[in-house]
């Protein structure tokens, strides 16, 4: 547990490192934080926060940055989120009007990017309807199986995926009998969150199928999940990245397939409000220097998509939480009134 001057000096270094991108010497600390400490006793109180793997000392440098832990704890802890400006707010409305939800998505991705100057991403909306009335797996070579699946009206849609293991006829059956008995003609968004706790009762390891049934349904169905992407060149402008250039290819090749995006923004449709996922939190290697900002938004009070904002750790996450929050709401907003008739 950290007393309130150490919690204190870890916001005051987070701040400062977010506003001018380098690291923060105790001399500067004892000069900017207030608390009327010698630099040694700053010097004592960031050795404690190191220890503590809060802060993290470059070996280029005397000074301190926060680590993801850190970031981590001064959101959750320390972080007083400000009500978004006037004109920040104006630009937004503006920017995001009644529209086709197509229209809509893409101005809430753009908007996110220019207010942020980071990518903006925007899950498209998912049909409240999309439903299926028969999937079928067929075992086409180890570790290769074909998801036949079929649409209320009558479409038949193929994908070919791999598995961790190898899979038996039986087990592929089982898992297709399962999901057409308890499932068929259900919304998706009702399968995947009762999959979640049903899975645990089966006999078998068959929780693999049952999630690439209920993805590639996703994407396969009229209205199914997809993500629109704006602004990602903004972050070759970041100097956080513009370091490393393989990590920033490893980066845009994940803009570029979407499937973990889409995996992660998916976690954010069931939360509450606004999700972050710092450094190695997203379960993504090639977002583990990024912060994701995500929040949920809704049509007819059912969530049918996810919106967000990716960029470096080193984010104001003051300024940026609330841009993703009232972003979610206002599309929300914008996408009821187009369904009034």
């Amino acid at each position: 547990m950290l007393n309130e001057r150490t919690q204190h000096l870890l916001k005051v270094l987070v701040e400062r490192y977010i506003a001018d991108g380098q690291p923060v010497a105790s001399k500067t600390l004892a000069a900017v934080s207030g608390l009327e400490l010698s630099s040694a006793s700053i010097r004592n109180m960031l050795a404690e926060l190191e220890d503590m793997g809060l802060i993290a000392s470059p070996h280029t440098s005397a000074g301190r940055i926060p680590t993801p832990r850190g970031y981590r704890l001064f959101v959750d802890r320390l972080l007083t989120v400000q009500q978004l400006a006037a004109p920040t707010l104006a630009e937004l409305k503006s920017g995001i009007q009644p529209d086709s939800p197509q229209r809509v998505v893409q101005a809430a991705s753009q908007m996110l990017s220019e207010l942020t100057q980071f990518a903006g991403v925007v899950m498209t909306p998912q049909r409240a309807d999309a439903a299926f009335r028969q999937v079928e797996f067929l075992r086409l070579s180890e570790r290769r199986v074909l998801l036949i699946l079929v649409t209320l009206d009558g479409d038949v849609q193929n994908h070919l995926f791999h598995t961790g293991r190898d899979y038996t006829p039986g087990e592929l059956v089982e898992a297709a009998n399962f999901l057409n008995q308890h499932y068929a003609g259900q919304q998706l968004d009702n399968v995947a969150s009762r999959v979640e706790t049903e899975l645990r009762q089966l006999q078998g390891n068959i929780s693999e199928l049952m999630a690439a049934a209920i993805q590639f349904g996703r994407q396969a169905l009229p209205g199914g999940d997809d993500i629109v992407i704006r602004g990602e060149g903004r972050l070759l402008a970041v100097s956080d990245f513009s370091s490393d250039l393989s990590r920033l290819r490893e980066l845009f090749d994940t803009f570029q397939r979407k499937t973990e995006l889409l995996q992660l923004l998916e976690q954010s449709r069931r939360a509450a409000g606004v999700s972050l996922f710092i450094g190695e939190e997203s379960g993504v290697v090639p977002l583990d220097d990024c912060s994701v900002v995500a929040a949920p938004y809704r049509l007819n009070g059912q969530v049918v998509g996810t919106l967000g904002v990716v960029g470096p750790t080193r984010m104001d996450y003051e300024r940026v939480i609330p841009i993703v929050d009232i972003t979610a709401r206002l599309v929300s907003s914008v996408l009821n009134f187009n369904e009034q008739p």
